[in-house]
């Protein structure tokens, strides 16, 4: 007479031993394959990883407005012909040196936006001047 391995199957009894190590290997692998594969993280990662994106931002925003602060001088036009004869590793001293990445209130310039300030600065045009108001006499007619 033999027993089914359905009849087997059903009628197994596991030892605590048993369901111990089948739980504990069963976390251990999910861990190992959630870190590795899945995508997780430690709170120490996480956090490191949100303050280089952070820093990453402020260095964005501040060589947005140094370009704008930089194009917006009366002498841009000189300063962008001296940045562009500036070989490429000088060019962030010259954009921290003159001033367009260091902020009111703050002694250094943001760290990382003299480089990314001069990248942008190096494909830039310097605008048209405008006209000053107090020189507009007569309404300007649209041309088509």
């Amino acid at each position: 007479m033999s027993i089914s391995l359905k009849d087997k199957f059903t009628s197994y009894q596991p030892s605590k031993t048993i369901w111990f190590w089948s739980t504990a290997a069963t976390a251990a692998l999910t861990m190992f394959v959630g870190f590795t594969w899945g995508g997780w993280v430690t709170g120490g990662a996480a956090t490191d990883r949100a303050e280089t994106a952070a820093a990453g931002a402020v260095a964005a925003l501040a060589a947005d407005i140094c370009v704008e602060r930089f194009l917006g001088a009366g002498d841009a036009q000189i300063q962008l012909t001296a940045l562009r004869e500036e070989s490429s590793f000088r060019r962030n001293g010259f954009v921290e040196h003159g001033g367009w990445v260091t902020f009111a209130g703050a002694e250094k310039p943001v760290k990382g936006a003299g480089k990314l300030c001069a990248d942008l600065l190096m494909d830039a045009e310097v605008p048209a001047a405008a006209i000053p108001v107090a020189e507009v006499t007569e309404p300007v007619a649209p041309t088509s």
